[in-house]
């Protein structure tokens, strides 16, 4: 008859997984607190980690904020109903003719800077704040100066643009940039934050997956679990001296 030879793939611990398959989350909550000093430690760590790649690795950017009021009175000193309809039907225009090629060529070359068309139109953010005919014009730059001078120069040219390409009254500046007093980004409680979550989860996963394939027995209560018998008695390890030494002179 010809022998196969099977090969078992490994079990997972029978302390945490019973035979049903069910994760005995009170188990894994003792593993978990057995380990609580690595945990710190890795906690700590990932802290360090993340904070170290925000102070060094982060370039700091800075924000400067313009806004532009869409409304004028169309005859007179008066606003009527449809100078406000016009205003808010035309709020999605202007965002998009703020960020037009013909302007911000304009800004570059005013502002002589070394940059091209699309460059700067990454360091622009153009936003209506709801149920308002206000638009905020911001610019991020990792300069405080030129992000408040490019903003202050997009919303001077828009005053000359928008109505010549429109063909309507020019809008009004409510409020001009200024020079940032500190950094927008990044933000150094949130990634040290996200890099203690990351440390104690890579912890624990290590620490759960090692606990899981370790198949071997150690305590009494792990034959009980497994087969349902408990064992009448353990022998402890210890040192039988120079017993011990006989037999590792005979192997």
């Amino acid at each position: 008859m010809e022998h196969k030879e099977t090969v078992n793939a490994p079990q997972l611990n029978q302390a945490v997984v019973d035979d049903g398959g069910e994760i005995d989350l009170v188990e894994i909550f003792y593993l978990f607190w057995g380990h609580a000093i690595q945990i710190i430690l890795c906690a700590i760590l990932g802290g360090l980690l993340a904070f170290g790649y925000t102070r060094f690795l982060v370039t700091p950017l800075y924000q400067a904020e313009a806004k532009l009021y869409m409304v004028s009175a169309s005859a007179g000193s008066m606003i009527s109903i449809s100078d406000l309809q016009l205003g808010s039907q035309l709020t999605s225009d202007y965002k998009q003719l703020m960020v037009s090629r013909p302007l911000l060529e304009d800004v570059i070359d005013s502002l002589d800077l070394n940059m091209g068309y699309g460059a700067l139109k990454g360091m622009i953010s153009v936003s209506n704040p709801t149920d308002t005919r206000i638009l905020s014009v911001t610019v991020t730059s990792s300069d405080p100066k030129l992000s408040c001078d490019i903003a202050n120069e997009l919303v001077d040219q828009a005053v000359v643009y928008l109505p010549r390409v429109m063909e309507c009254d020019e809008p009004n500046v409510v409020e001009r940039a200024v020079i940032p007093g500190g950094a927008s980004s990044p933000n150094y409680a949130r990634n040290v934050f996200l890099g203690v979550a990351a440390g104690i989860v890579i912890c624990c996963a290590v620490i759960l997956i090692r606990f899981l394939i370790n198949d071997t027995f150690v305590t009494a209560d792990d034959l009980a679990r497994r087969f349902g018998i408990q064992p009448l008695a353990s022998i402890p390890e210890a040192d039988l001296g120079a017993f011990n030494k006989r037999l590792k002179q005979k192997k």
